[in-house]
């Protein structure tokens, strides 16, 4: 089953770990979905999660992951040494997170902001939900 990264479509940072994933998930693990979208929207409400776009989101196996837990889930499903990072699950959550919650704040004035959501080119399209 395919798991889901929701991410800010707006977020230049957010649309470049998109990119990243994509070029290193050949087994095409991960389907994508802007939170700003309908789709983003409904999974938001299916999982009562916040309709805010400051969180890097994981629906993986009927279940939601946020944050830091989400980003570190993705690296498990990577190819190359990117599990590695796995390792930093032994960081408890809540201080995993104040480094996430910092960077989120700053992700606009650090790597600017798009006017509108990512378009996929045609050869990834596919892997984007509407």
């Amino acid at each position: 089953m395919s798991k889901i990264l929701l991410f800010d479509g707006e977020c230049n940072l957010c649309n470049g770990i998109v990119q990243f994933v994509i070029k290193r998930d050949p087994k095409a693990h991960f389907k994508f979905a802007a939170l700003q979208s309908e789709t983003g929207q409904r999974l938001l409400n299916e999982y009562n999660l916040p309709h805010t776009f400051d969180s890097f989101i994981l629906i993986e196996d009927g279940k939601a992951y946020q944050k830091s837990s989400a980003g570190l889930r993705v690296t498990r499903h990577l190819s190359g040494a990117w599990r590695v990072f796995t390792i930093f699950k032994i960081i408890p959550t809540p201080v995993r997170d104040v480094v996430y919650n910092f960077t989120a704040r700053n992700r606009y004035n650090w790597f600017g902001k798009r006017d509108s959501c990512m378009m996929p080119t045609p050869d990834i399209k596919n892997r984007f939900l509407d």
